[in-house]
């Protein structure tokens, strides 16, 4: 029971470092609620209404901005929470609330623009549909991916470099494989995730992996 009661606060003192993190995910938890409870032809219509396509966009840019970023595209909710509690809150928690959201609306806006305008570009040269322009775009992962990146920049230097080149070539292949708008705004998203150094300059402290494993597997030793 005091183990229980250790780990409860343990886990209450994780969430209330990075508020933000999990204020956005209690209301993912909510609108995922009510994606289940609706009808198909009703989900389309309520989520075409939030997209980042290209006609909400030159209607209602901030508020289809906004809203699309309220809403899970795929994925369940579990697995996002587990997203944002490596990523999102990790950051959080070492950049302080106010450059996270910043590293997350640079990532999130830019990124959903430029791939916005590839689509656009693809329309006038006739290599994607007319009605490509009210293609559904709603979700996360572009805030989430500007995120990954950033986060280069908390690991130890020796770290770094491999850490960097795993997230992105992960999208990197996404990229040469898929060869989508949204592919183009993930690896768009990282690359403003990496030139978001000047926001970590100054901020303490730097994770060593190695060193986190190694204390684990002492305490897991210790323990058993």
């Amino acid at each position: 029971m005091p183990r229980l009661r250790s780990l409860l606060r343990a886990v209450w003192s994780w969430i209330r470092s990075a508020p933000g993190t999990y204020i956005w995910l209690a209301i993912l938890f909510v609108t995922t609620v009510v994606m289940h409870h609706v009808s198909p032809s009703q989900l389309d219509e309520m989520l075409g209404e939030r997209s980042t396509n290209l006609h909400n966009l030159s209607e209602e840019p901030a508020r289809a901005l906004i809203r699309s970023a309220l809403w899970i595209d795929g994925g369940g909710w579990l697995f996002y929470a587990f997203l944002y509690t490596v990523f999102h809150a990790t950051a959080e928690r070492w950049l302080g609330t106010l450059r996270w959201l910043t590293v997350v609306l640079i990532g999130h806006v830019a990124a959903t623009y430029i791939s916005e305008g590839v689509l656009l570009w693809a329309i006038h040269q006739g290599r994607a549909p007319a009605t490509s322009a009210d293609t559904l775009d709603v979700g996360v992962s572009y805030g989430l991916a500007v995120v990954e990146a950033v986060l280069t920049y908390f690991l130890v230097f020796r770290w770094r470099f491999f850490y960097g080149f795993c997230v992105l070539g992960f999208y990197g292949l996404a990229l040469v494989h898929g060869r989508t708008f949204t592919d183009v705004g993930h690896f768009t998203a990282v690359l403003l995730g990496f030139a978001c150094y000047p926001l970590t300059r100054g901020r303490p402290g730097h994770l060593d992996p190695a060193a986190v494993f190694s204390r684990a597997a002492r305490r897991i030793s210790r323990d058993g």
